[in-house]
């Protein structure tokens, strides 16, 4: 083992990647285990005494391809967010689904809302600033995010003729404070937020979404629509821009079939996009 050297845990990788007449090439993530293997053993051999040094400590595992957001089209966020009937708990999952898609916000944002936090009149905020809602989120970072009129609507159909049917199931002394209220009065979980969602996406017939893709649908049509990424990037909370710019890569392939489809010299002669 004292001869393997870092060249050689290299080539090893390298080898994994691109295959052999009898391999075939490992995806990154296959390799990267491979590697971590390989990384584990030369560790506990320095760590015994059986190897002088580390050849293979400066070999990283390769980086998975990122993966892109996914977002719906717009239709079929409507689609999901049409819940018929007027049950405190359809009026409840209405007006979480709008906040969601409308303010972008996390769903352990959504859920950890309290009554105070909305301001659905506009009347805490600047002037002229509408409905707003407070949203506290990764490392205690809060954000004053606007609210649509879709989701202000909801919102308030939800406060005023469901929550209090919903508030008067909790026990004697135990009243939450919560946005939203499970069927016992006590605050909405993350799992029970997800049920809605999982529900409603059922209903529509599009399969599994989970509450990330309509933060990344938010996003996606925020910079559709022309919206800079900076203020994206303040709606979302995201610390960095560099977090919010996956976004655009996204749109970057919606911008690439808009003028496929719709420039007259968009084409080769071939019929492929030049």
């Amino acid at each position: 083992m004292a001869a393997v050297t870092t060249a050689d845990v290299s080539g090893y990788l390298a080898r994994l990647r691109e295959g052999d007449a009898e391999h075939p090439p490992l995806a990154a993530s296959s390799a990267g285990r491979a590697v971590v293997a390989v990384r584990g053993l030369h560790a506990f051999a320095l760590a015994e005494g059986l190897a002088p040094d580390d050849p293979a400590k400066a070999v990283r595992p390769p980086a998975p391809p990122r993966r892109l957001p996914r977002a719906i089209p717009i239709a079929d966020v409507e689609r999901l967010l049409q819940i018929a009937g007027d049950s405190p708990v359809q009026r409840r999952d209405r007006a979480l689904l709008e906040l969601l898609y409308g303010t972008g916000a996390r769903i352990s944002e959504a859920v950890g809302l309290d009554v105070g936090d909305l301001d659905l009149d506009g009347e805490h905020g600047p002037a002229d600033a509408g409905a707003t809602v407070r949203l506290s989120g990764k490392g205690g970072r809060q954000r004053v995010v606007p609210v649509g009129r879709y989701a202000r609507q909801a919102l308030e159909a939800y406060l005023v003729q469901a929550r209090p049917v919903l508030a008067a199931c909790a026990r004697p002394g135990h009243a939450s404070r919560a946005v939203f209220l499970n069927a016992r009065g006590g605050r909405l979980t993350r799992q029970g937020a997800w049920g809605v969602l999982r529900a409603a996406a059922g209903r529509a017939g599009l399969g599994d979404i989970s509450p990330h893709v309509l933060r990344h649908s938010f996003a996606t049509h925020l910079l559709d629509g022309g919206a800079d990424i900076r203020v994206v990037q303040e709606l979302l909370g995201h610390a960095s821009v560099s977090t919010t710019q996956v976004y655009t890569l996204v749109t970057i392939d919606r911008l690439r079939e808009v003028y496929a489809a719709a420039h007259p010299r968009a084409l080769s002669p071939d019929g492929a996009a030049g």
